[in-house]
Protein backbone atom coordinates (compact mmCIF):
# COMPACT_ATOMS: atom_id res chain seq x y z
CA UNK A 1 0.00 0.00 0.00
CA UNK A 2 1.15 3.46 -0.74
CA UNK A 3 0.23 6.79 0.14
CA UNK A 4 1.70 8.44 -3.06
CA UNK A 5 -0.92 10.67 -4.52
CA UNK A 6 -3.17 10.09 -1.64
CA UNK A 7 -4.63 13.15 -0.63
CA UNK A 8 -5.64 12.25 3.19
CA UNK A 9 -3.64 13.55 5.90
CA UNK A 10 -1.34 11.80 6.65
CA UNK A 11 -2.44 11.09 10.24
CA UNK A 12 -5.66 9.51 8.58
CA UNK A 13 -4.58 7.90 5.65
CA UNK A 14 -4.43 4.52 6.79
CA UNK A 15 -7.42 5.17 9.47
CA UNK A 16 -9.66 5.98 6.66
CA UNK A 17 -8.54 3.37 4.39
CA UNK A 18 -9.58 0.27 6.59
CA UNK A 19 -13.13 2.08 7.54
CA UNK A 20 -13.85 2.44 3.77
CA UNK A 21 -12.77 -1.31 3.12
CA UNK A 22 -14.54 -2.46 5.94
CA UNK A 23 -17.78 -0.85 4.77
CA UNK A 24 -17.19 -0.09 1.11
CA UNK A 25 -20.74 -0.39 0.22
CA UNK A 26 -21.97 2.76 3.09
CA UNK A 27 -18.95 4.57 2.27
CA UNK A 28 -18.21 3.79 -1.56
CA UNK A 29 -18.60 7.69 -2.82
CA UNK A 30 -15.78 8.47 -0.08
CA UNK A 31 -13.18 6.49 -2.09
CA UNK A 32 -12.59 8.69 -5.41
CA UNK A 33 -12.40 11.76 -3.02
CA UNK A 34 -10.19 10.26 -0.02
CA UNK A 35 -7.83 7.73 -1.89
CA UNK A 36 -8.95 7.89 -5.89
CA UNK A 37 -5.98 6.69 -6.86
CA UNK A 38 -4.93 4.37 -4.81
CA UNK A 39 -6.88 1.60 -6.63
CA UNK A 40 -7.98 -0.44 -4.10
CA UNK A 41 -11.66 -0.81 -4.64
CA UNK A 42 -12.95 0.03 -7.88
CA UNK A 43 -14.97 2.87 -9.30
CA UNK A 44 -16.99 3.01 -12.08
CA UNK A 45 -16.95 5.67 -14.61
CA UNK A 46 -19.51 8.34 -13.21
CA UNK A 47 -21.55 11.67 -14.40
CA UNK A 48 -18.31 13.31 -13.63
CA UNK A 49 -15.65 11.36 -14.11
CA UNK A 50 -14.37 9.62 -17.78
CA UNK A 51 -11.57 7.26 -18.05
CA UNK A 52 -9.18 7.22 -20.95
CA UNK A 53 -6.32 4.91 -21.55
CA UNK A 54 -4.57 7.40 -23.49
CA UNK A 55 -4.88 10.93 -24.36
CA UNK A 56 -6.23 11.40 -28.03
CA UNK A 57 -7.14 15.22 -29.30
CA UNK A 58 -10.64 14.21 -29.53
CA UNK A 59 -10.83 13.99 -25.91
CA UNK A 60 -11.48 18.07 -26.09
CA UNK A 61 -14.92 16.81 -27.19
CA UNK A 62 -14.80 15.68 -23.68
CA UNK A 63 -13.60 18.50 -21.67
CA UNK A 64 -16.43 20.66 -23.66
CA UNK A 65 -18.96 18.12 -22.74
CA UNK A 66 -18.11 18.96 -18.87
CA UNK A 67 -17.34 22.41 -19.73
CA UNK A 68 -21.20 22.35 -20.69
CA UNK A 69 -22.69 20.89 -18.27
CA UNK A 70 -21.87 20.70 -14.41
CA UNK A 71 -17.83 19.97 -14.89
CA UNK A 72 -15.79 16.95 -14.16
CA UNK A 73 -12.62 15.29 -14.15
CA UNK A 74 -11.00 12.81 -17.15
CA UNK A 75 -8.53 10.35 -15.69
CA UNK A 76 -5.74 9.42 -18.54
CA UNK A 77 -4.02 6.71 -17.44
CA UNK A 78 -7.25 4.59 -16.60
CA UNK A 79 -8.73 1.72 -18.80
CA UNK A 80 -12.52 1.12 -19.16
CA UNK A 81 -12.59 -1.35 -16.12
CA UNK A 82 -11.00 1.16 -13.99
CA UNK A 83 -7.62 -0.32 -13.65
CA UNK A 84 -4.79 1.56 -13.63
CA UNK A 85 -2.33 1.27 -16.34
CA UNK A 86 -0.02 4.66 -16.27
CA UNK A 87 1.49 6.44 -19.14
CA UNK A 88 5.00 8.05 -20.24
CA UNK A 89 4.82 11.14 -21.68
CA UNK A 90 3.32 12.71 -18.32
CA UNK A 91 5.78 15.47 -19.30
CA UNK A 92 4.75 16.34 -22.38
CA UNK A 93 1.16 16.06 -21.80
CA UNK A 94 1.58 18.61 -18.73
CA UNK A 95 3.20 20.96 -20.99
CA UNK A 96 0.69 20.11 -24.05
CA UNK A 97 -2.80 19.96 -22.48
CA UNK A 98 -3.07 23.40 -21.22
CA UNK A 99 -2.15 25.58 -24.46
CA UNK A 100 -3.79 22.88 -25.93
CA UNK A 101 -7.48 22.93 -23.93
CA UNK A 102 -7.27 27.08 -24.16
CA UNK A 103 -6.72 27.57 -27.65
CA UNK A 104 -9.04 24.97 -28.86
CA UNK A 105 -12.23 25.82 -26.09
CA UNK A 106 -11.22 28.91 -24.62
CA UNK A 107 -11.35 27.63 -21.27
CA UNK A 108 -8.77 27.09 -18.13
CA UNK A 109 -8.66 23.51 -17.27
CA UNK A 110 -6.37 22.40 -14.34
CA UNK A 111 -3.82 19.36 -15.35
CA UNK A 112 -2.45 17.34 -12.30
CA UNK A 113 -0.05 14.68 -12.12
CA UNK A 114 -0.95 11.89 -9.55
CA UNK A 115 1.79 9.29 -9.17
CA UNK A 116 -0.19 5.78 -7.29
CA UNK A 117 2.22 2.77 -7.31
CA UNK A 118 4.78 3.10 -8.99
CA UNK A 119 2.83 4.64 -12.26
CA UNK A 120 1.67 8.03 -13.30
CA UNK A 121 -1.60 9.05 -14.23
CA UNK A 122 -2.81 12.77 -15.48
CA UNK A 123 -6.33 14.21 -14.36
CA UNK A 124 -8.25 16.76 -16.21
CA UNK A 125 -10.10 19.16 -13.88
CA UNK A 126 -12.60 21.04 -15.83
CA UNK A 127 -14.93 23.55 -14.37
CA UNK A 128 -18.36 24.02 -15.27
CA UNK A 129 -18.75 27.14 -17.31
CA UNK A 130 -21.90 29.54 -17.39
CA UNK A 131 -21.46 30.46 -20.71
CA UNK A 132 -21.44 27.96 -23.67
CA UNK A 133 -18.42 26.53 -25.31
CA UNK A 134 -17.92 24.63 -28.17
CA UNK A 135 -14.85 22.70 -30.03
CA UNK A 136 -14.78 23.08 -33.92
CA UNK A 137 -18.38 25.31 -33.88
CA UNK A 138 -20.14 22.35 -32.21
CA UNK A 139 -21.48 21.66 -29.11
CA UNK A 140 -21.03 18.89 -26.64
CA UNK A 141 -22.53 17.96 -23.41
CA UNK A 142 -22.20 15.37 -20.87
CA UNK A 143 -25.43 13.68 -19.66
CA UNK A 144 -25.18 10.48 -17.54
CA UNK A 145 -22.49 8.67 -18.51
CA UNK A 146 -22.30 9.55 -22.00
CA UNK A 147 -21.10 12.58 -23.93
CA UNK A 148 -23.94 14.21 -26.81
CA UNK A 149 -23.49 16.35 -29.12
CA UNK A 150 -25.73 19.15 -29.70
CA UNK A 151 -28.38 20.16 -32.41
CA UNK A 152 -31.80 21.06 -32.95
CA UNK A 153 -33.90 22.00 -30.64
CA UNK A 154 -31.43 20.35 -27.67
CA UNK A 155 -28.82 22.93 -29.06
CA UNK A 156 -31.60 26.35 -29.03
CA UNK A 157 -32.87 25.79 -25.36
CA UNK A 158 -28.80 24.82 -24.34
CA UNK A 159 -27.99 28.10 -25.70
CA UNK A 160 -30.87 30.36 -24.14
CA UNK A 161 -30.10 28.91 -21.54
CA UNK A 162 -26.48 29.71 -21.08
CA UNK A 163 -27.59 33.15 -22.21
CA UNK A 164 -29.70 33.60 -19.44
CA UNK A 165 -33.27 33.35 -20.98
CA UNK A 166 -35.88 30.59 -21.57
CA UNK A 167 -37.90 30.13 -24.62
CA UNK A 168 -41.21 32.28 -23.48
CA UNK A 169 -38.66 35.03 -22.94
CA UNK A 170 -37.56 35.51 -26.44
CA UNK A 171 -39.21 38.79 -28.78
CA UNK A 172 -41.35 37.91 -31.14
CA UNK A 173 -40.41 40.33 -33.76
CA UNK A 174 -43.36 39.41 -36.35
CA UNK A 175 -46.14 40.36 -33.81
CA UNK A 176 -47.88 43.46 -33.85
CA UNK A 177 -50.58 44.54 -31.28
CA UNK A 178 -53.68 43.06 -34.26
CA UNK A 179 -52.45 39.50 -33.28
CA UNK A 180 -53.29 39.98 -29.78
CA UNK A 181 -56.94 39.07 -28.83
CA UNK A 182 -58.35 41.92 -26.29
CA UNK A 183 -61.12 39.43 -24.98
CA UNK A 184 -58.44 37.36 -23.95
CA UNK A 185 -56.82 39.64 -21.78
CA UNK A 186 -60.23 40.79 -20.12
CA UNK A 187 -60.96 37.18 -19.29
CA UNK A 188 -57.34 37.60 -17.76
CA UNK A 189 -57.89 40.85 -15.61
CA UNK A 190 -61.48 39.22 -14.62
CA UNK A 191 -59.74 35.71 -13.23
CA UNK A 192 -56.88 37.73 -11.95
CA UNK A 193 -59.25 39.91 -10.08
CA UNK A 194 -61.03 37.32 -8.44
CA UNK A 195 -57.98 34.98 -7.42
CA UNK A 196 -57.13 38.36 -5.38
CA UNK A 197 -53.48 38.05 -7.16
CA UNK A 198 -53.89 41.51 -9.08
CA UNK A 199 -56.76 43.36 -7.00
CA UNK A 200 -56.17 46.36 -9.02
CA UNK A 201 -56.39 44.87 -12.68
CA UNK A 202 -60.02 44.70 -13.07
CA UNK A 203 -60.67 48.20 -14.38
CA UNK A 204 -57.23 48.90 -16.54
CA UNK A 205 -57.62 50.18 -19.80
CA UNK A 206 -54.46 49.88 -21.40
CA UNK A 207 -53.60 46.53 -22.84
CA UNK A 208 -50.23 47.30 -23.93
CA UNK A 209 -49.38 48.20 -20.44
CA UNK A 210 -50.97 44.94 -18.67
CA UNK A 211 -48.91 42.95 -21.21
CA UNK A 212 -46.02 45.31 -20.34
CA UNK A 213 -45.95 44.96 -16.62
CA UNK A 214 -46.83 41.05 -17.05
CA UNK A 215 -43.10 41.24 -18.74
CA UNK A 216 -44.72 39.90 -21.98
CA UNK A 217 -42.99 43.02 -23.78
CA UNK A 218 -39.35 44.19 -24.39
CA UNK A 219 -38.67 47.65 -25.32
CA UNK A 220 -42.05 48.12 -27.24
CA UNK A 221 -41.95 44.34 -28.76
CA UNK A 222 -44.27 41.20 -28.16
CA UNK A 223 -42.35 38.15 -26.43
CA UNK A 224 -43.83 34.45 -27.38
CA UNK A 225 -45.32 34.31 -24.16
CA UNK A 226 -47.91 37.27 -25.31
CA UNK A 227 -48.95 35.08 -28.15
CA UNK A 228 -49.05 32.13 -26.59
CA UNK A 229 -51.07 33.47 -23.62
CA UNK A 230 -53.15 35.87 -25.76
CA UNK A 231 -52.77 35.52 -29.18
CA UNK A 232 -55.28 35.39 -31.63
CA UNK A 233 -53.89 32.75 -33.58
CA UNK A 234 -51.27 31.38 -31.72
CA UNK A 235 -50.12 28.55 -34.11
CA UNK A 236 -49.78 30.80 -37.03
CA UNK A 237 -46.52 31.60 -34.90
CA UNK A 238 -45.85 28.38 -33.68
CA UNK A 239 -47.47 25.12 -35.16
CA UNK A 240 -47.62 23.08 -32.63
CA UNK A 241 -49.11 25.35 -29.91
CA UNK A 242 -52.55 23.20 -29.97
CA UNK A 243 -53.57 19.74 -28.35
CA UNK A 244 -54.45 17.09 -29.97
CA UNK A 245 -56.70 14.51 -28.66
CA UNK A 246 -57.58 10.65 -29.56
CA UNK A 247 -60.20 7.87 -28.74
CA UNK A 248 -58.17 4.63 -28.63
CA UNK A 249 -60.00 1.32 -28.42
CA UNK A 250 -58.44 -1.85 -26.73
CA UNK A 251 -55.12 -1.35 -28.17
CA UNK A 252 -52.53 1.84 -29.35
CA UNK A 253 -52.77 1.47 -33.09
CA UNK A 254 -56.80 1.53 -32.97
CA UNK A 255 -57.87 5.03 -32.90
CA UNK A 256 -61.31 5.53 -33.38
CA UNK A 257 -61.74 9.47 -33.67
CA UNK A 258 -59.28 12.51 -33.01
CA UNK A 259 -59.75 16.21 -32.27
CA UNK A 260 -57.68 18.99 -32.36
CA UNK A 261 -57.95 22.22 -30.16
CA UNK A 262 -56.32 25.40 -31.20
CA UNK A 263 -56.26 28.04 -28.77
CA UNK A 264 -54.05 30.92 -26.78
CA UNK A 265 -52.93 28.96 -23.65
CA UNK A 266 -55.24 31.21 -21.19
CA UNK A 267 -58.81 30.08 -22.08
CA UNK A 268 -56.80 26.35 -23.92
CA UNK A 269 -57.21 24.84 -20.64
CA UNK A 270 -60.88 25.13 -20.39
CA UNK A 271 -61.62 24.42 -24.48
CA UNK A 272 -59.79 21.14 -24.22
CA UNK A 273 -61.86 20.01 -20.74
CA UNK A 274 -65.06 21.45 -22.75
CA UNK A 275 -63.98 18.92 -25.45
CA UNK A 276 -63.01 15.73 -23.68
CA UNK A 277 -66.45 16.37 -21.49
CA UNK A 278 -68.61 16.67 -25.17
CA UNK A 279 -67.05 14.15 -27.14
CA UNK A 280 -64.67 11.70 -25.28
CA UNK A 281 -65.23 10.87 -21.50
CA UNK A 282 -68.57 9.66 -20.37
CA UNK A 283 -70.91 11.54 -17.82
CA UNK A 284 -72.10 9.09 -15.00
CA UNK A 285 -75.37 10.17 -14.06
CA UNK A 286 -76.23 10.03 -10.01
CA UNK A 287 -79.33 11.50 -7.88
CA UNK A 288 -78.96 12.95 -4.62
CA UNK A 289 -83.17 12.39 -3.99
CA UNK A 290 -84.94 13.22 -7.90
CA UNK A 291 -81.71 15.73 -8.42
CA UNK A 292 -79.94 14.46 -11.32
CA UNK A 293 -75.81 15.12 -11.33
CA UNK A 294 -73.39 14.29 -13.61
CA UNK A 295 -69.93 13.30 -12.82
CA UNK A 296 -66.90 12.83 -14.48
CA UNK A 297 -65.39 10.03 -15.07
CA UNK A 298 -61.90 11.20 -13.44
CA UNK A 299 -61.24 14.19 -11.24
CA UNK A 300 -62.37 17.10 -12.44
CA UNK A 301 -59.56 18.95 -10.50
CA UNK A 302 -56.22 16.34 -11.32
CA UNK A 303 -57.32 16.38 -15.39
CA UNK A 304 -56.99 20.18 -15.02
CA UNK A 305 -53.86 20.40 -13.09
CA UNK A 306 -52.40 18.02 -15.66
CA UNK A 307 -53.24 20.04 -18.96
CA UNK A 308 -52.33 23.15 -17.19
CA UNK A 309 -48.74 21.48 -16.10
CA UNK A 310 -48.62 20.41 -19.90
CA UNK A 311 -49.44 24.04 -20.91
CA UNK A 312 -46.65 25.46 -18.78
CA UNK A 313 -44.09 22.78 -19.02
CA UNK A 314 -43.76 21.56 -22.73
CA UNK A 315 -41.44 22.28 -24.87
CA UNK A 316 -43.09 24.60 -27.85
CA UNK A 317 -39.98 23.86 -30.50
CA UNK A 318 -41.27 20.52 -30.32
CA UNK A 319 -44.98 18.25 -30.70
CA UNK A 320 -48.09 19.50 -29.42
CA UNK A 321 -49.61 18.31 -26.16
CA UNK A 322 -50.95 14.94 -26.52
CA UNK A 323 -53.98 13.29 -25.13
CA UNK A 324 -55.23 9.47 -25.11
CA UNK A 325 -58.47 8.56 -24.03
CA UNK A 326 -58.77 4.25 -23.30
CA UNK A 327 -61.63 2.54 -22.01
CA UNK A 328 -59.63 2.28 -18.42
CA UNK A 329 -56.83 5.53 -18.57
CA UNK A 330 -56.14 8.77 -20.02
CA UNK A 331 -52.76 10.25 -20.60
CA UNK A 332 -51.77 13.45 -21.26
CA UNK A 333 -48.01 13.69 -22.66
CA UNK A 334 -46.04 17.09 -23.37
CA UNK A 335 -42.51 17.42 -25.05
CA UNK A 336 -39.89 18.49 -22.76
CA UNK A 337 -38.01 17.25 -20.20
CA UNK A 338 -37.75 17.21 -15.91
CA UNK A 339 -35.22 20.15 -14.72
CA UNK A 340 -31.42 19.28 -14.11
CA UNK A 341 -30.92 17.12 -10.61
CA UNK A 342 -35.48 16.17 -10.64
CA UNK A 343 -36.67 12.41 -11.06
CA UNK A 344 -39.93 11.46 -11.67
CA UNK A 345 -40.31 10.31 -8.15
CA UNK A 346 -40.21 13.76 -7.29
CA UNK A 347 -43.02 14.69 -8.71
CA UNK A 348 -45.32 12.73 -6.20
CA UNK A 349 -44.18 15.02 -3.12
CA UNK A 350 -43.33 19.15 -2.43
CA UNK A 351 -40.68 20.14 -4.82
CA UNK A 352 -39.38 23.52 -6.03
CA UNK A 353 -41.07 24.70 -9.04
CA UNK A 354 -38.98 25.13 -11.88
CA UNK A 355 -41.16 25.54 -15.23
CA UNK A 356 -40.10 25.12 -18.29
CA UNK A 357 -41.21 28.49 -19.48
CA UNK A 358 -41.32 30.95 -16.48
CA UNK A 359 -43.25 33.84 -17.98
CA UNK A 360 -46.37 31.37 -18.76
CA UNK A 361 -46.60 29.72 -15.43
CA UNK A 362 -45.85 33.31 -13.40
CA UNK A 363 -49.19 34.73 -15.77
CA UNK A 364 -50.92 31.30 -14.62
CA UNK A 365 -50.46 32.34 -11.29
CA UNK A 366 -51.23 35.34 -11.37
CA UNK A 367 -54.16 35.07 -13.18
CA UNK A 368 -55.71 32.19 -10.38
CA UNK A 369 -54.95 29.19 -12.92
CA UNK A 370 -52.16 27.80 -10.57
CA UNK A 371 -52.84 27.72 -6.88
CA UNK A 372 -49.54 27.12 -5.88
CA UNK A 373 -46.55 26.20 -7.81
CA UNK A 374 -44.21 23.03 -7.07
CA UNK A 375 -47.95 21.64 -6.10
CA UNK A 376 -49.73 20.66 -9.19
CA UNK A 377 -48.52 17.46 -9.26
CA UNK A 378 -49.19 16.13 -5.76
CA UNK A 379 -52.74 17.69 -6.11
CA UNK A 380 -53.14 15.13 -9.53
CA UNK A 381 -52.06 12.28 -7.13
CA UNK A 382 -54.29 13.51 -3.86
CA UNK A 383 -57.57 14.33 -6.29
CA UNK A 384 -57.19 11.06 -7.32
CA UNK A 385 -56.83 9.16 -4.34
CA UNK A 386 -59.41 10.78 -2.74
CA UNK A 387 -61.76 9.71 -5.20
CA UNK A 388 -60.44 6.07 -4.16
CA UNK A 389 -58.70 5.70 -7.77
CA UNK A 390 -55.80 4.10 -8.35
CA UNK A 391 -52.29 6.45 -7.92
CA UNK A 392 -51.57 8.14 -11.54
CA UNK A 393 -48.36 7.15 -13.25
CA UNK A 394 -45.87 9.60 -13.84
CA UNK A 395 -43.19 8.48 -16.74
CA UNK A 396 -40.19 10.15 -18.88
CA UNK A 397 -40.96 8.74 -22.27
CA UNK A 398 -40.91 9.98 -26.08
CA UNK A 399 -39.13 13.32 -25.06
CA UNK A 400 -41.24 14.07 -22.93
CA UNK A 401 -43.39 13.74 -19.82
CA UNK A 402 -46.33 11.72 -19.36
CA UNK A 403 -48.89 11.00 -16.29
CA UNK A 404 -52.04 8.38 -16.47
CA UNK A 405 -54.88 8.46 -14.73
CA UNK A 406 -56.71 5.01 -14.06
CA UNK A 407 -60.55 4.89 -14.05
CA UNK A 408 -60.67 1.27 -12.72
CA UNK A 409 -57.71 -0.84 -12.36
CA UNK A 410 -59.82 -3.58 -10.92
CA UNK A 411 -61.06 -4.53 -14.62
CA UNK A 412 -61.90 -7.98 -15.59
CA UNK A 413 -59.17 -8.14 -18.24
CA UNK A 414 -56.59 -6.91 -15.15
CA UNK A 415 -57.82 -9.50 -12.51
CA UNK A 416 -57.11 -12.41 -15.21
CA UNK A 417 -53.97 -10.86 -16.23
CA UNK A 418 -52.92 -10.72 -11.88
CA UNK A 419 -53.32 -14.65 -12.29
CA UNK A 420 -56.52 -14.94 -10.61
CA UNK A 421 -59.02 -17.95 -10.26
CA UNK A 422 -62.69 -17.38 -11.48
CA UNK A 423 -63.49 -17.22 -7.53
CA UNK A 424 -61.32 -14.51 -6.33
CA UNK A 425 -62.74 -12.58 -9.71
CA UNK A 426 -66.24 -13.09 -8.82
CA UNK A 427 -65.23 -12.11 -5.12
CA UNK A 428 -63.73 -8.30 -6.94
CA UNK A 429 -66.65 -7.31 -9.01
CA UNK A 430 -68.95 -8.46 -5.94
CA UNK A 431 -67.39 -6.11 -3.58
CA UNK A 432 -66.95 -3.48 -6.42
CA UNK A 433 -70.97 -3.73 -6.50
CA UNK A 434 -71.33 -3.91 -2.71
CA UNK A 435 -68.20 -2.37 -1.06
CA UNK A 436 -67.23 -5.03 0.67
CA UNK A 437 -67.42 -9.00 1.66
CA UNK A 438 -66.56 -11.12 4.65
CA UNK A 439 -65.49 -14.87 4.50
CA UNK A 440 -69.32 -15.98 4.44
CA UNK A 441 -70.59 -14.31 1.66
CA UNK A 442 -67.31 -15.61 0.05
CA UNK A 443 -68.46 -18.94 0.18
CA UNK A 444 -71.85 -18.40 -0.64
CA UNK A 445 -71.47 -16.51 -4.10
CA UNK A 446 -68.55 -18.88 -4.60
CA UNK A 447 -70.10 -22.40 -3.33
CA UNK A 448 -67.10 -23.20 -1.78
CA UNK A 449 -65.56 -24.47 1.98
CA UNK A 450 -64.61 -21.68 4.62
CA UNK A 451 -60.52 -23.02 3.78
CA UNK A 452 -60.65 -22.52 0.33
CA UNK A 453 -62.31 -19.17 0.87
CA UNK A 454 -60.05 -18.26 3.40
CA UNK A 455 -56.88 -18.93 1.70
CA UNK A 456 -58.42 -17.05 -1.52
CA UNK A 457 -58.84 -13.83 0.58
CA UNK A 458 -55.52 -14.16 1.80
CA UNK A 459 -53.91 -14.09 -1.60
CA UNK A 460 -55.80 -11.47 -2.64
CA UNK A 461 -54.49 -9.46 0.74
CA UNK A 462 -50.76 -10.76 -0.18
CA UNK A 463 -51.12 -9.25 -3.94
CA UNK A 464 -52.71 -5.96 -2.45
CA UNK A 465 -55.67 -6.19 -4.59
CA UNK A 466 -57.79 -6.40 -1.25
CA UNK A 467 -57.23 -4.58 2.42
CA UNK A 468 -58.24 -6.89 5.72
CA UNK A 469 -60.56 -4.67 8.25
CA UNK A 470 -61.36 -6.20 11.61
CA UNK A 471 -60.42 -9.14 13.15
CA UNK A 472 -61.50 -12.46 13.38
CA UNK A 473 -65.55 -12.79 13.05
CA UNK A 474 -65.72 -9.27 11.79
CA UNK A 475 -63.58 -9.34 9.63
CA UNK A 476 -64.20 -7.54 6.36
CA UNK A 477 -62.65 -7.52 2.81
CA UNK A 478 -62.37 -3.95 0.83
CA UNK A 479 -60.84 -3.06 -2.19
CA UNK A 480 -57.64 -1.32 -1.80
CA UNK A 481 -57.52 1.66 -3.53
CA UNK A 482 -55.56 5.29 -4.14
CA UNK A 483 -52.19 2.99 -4.37
CA UNK A 484 -50.50 0.25 -6.41
CA UNK A 485 -52.44 -2.55 -6.57
CA UNK A 486 -49.63 -4.90 -7.58
CA UNK A 487 -45.40 -4.80 -9.09
CA UNK A 488 -46.61 -6.01 -12.29
CA UNK A 489 -49.61 -4.15 -13.11
CA UNK A 490 -48.10 -1.07 -14.69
Amino acid sequence: MTREGCMCPPDACSYTLAFIMWYPSKYYPLNFYICRELNLIKLPEQQNIEWKESWRDEYLKWVCGFANANGGRIIIGKNDRGEIVGIKNQKKLLDELPNKIQNHLGIICDINLVKTNGKCLIEVVVPAYDIAISYQGKYHYRTGSTKQELKGTALNNFLLKKGGKTWDDIVENRATLDVIDPTAIEDFQRSAFNSKRLPFIKEEQDLVGILDNLLLMENGAFKRSAILLFGKTPNRFYVNAYVKIGRFGRSDDDLRYQEIVEGNAFGLAEKVLQVLDQKFLISPIVYDGIKRIEKWEYPYKAIREAIINAIVHRDYSGAPIQISVYDDKIIIWNEGRLPDGMQIEDLKVKHSSRPHNPILADVFFKGGLIEAWGRGTISIVNECIMAGLPEPCFKAEFGGISVTLYKDIFTEKYLKELGLNDRQVKAVIYIKENDQISNSIYQKICDTSERTASRDLEKLTEMKVLVRIGEKKGTKYKLRKGGKVADNLW
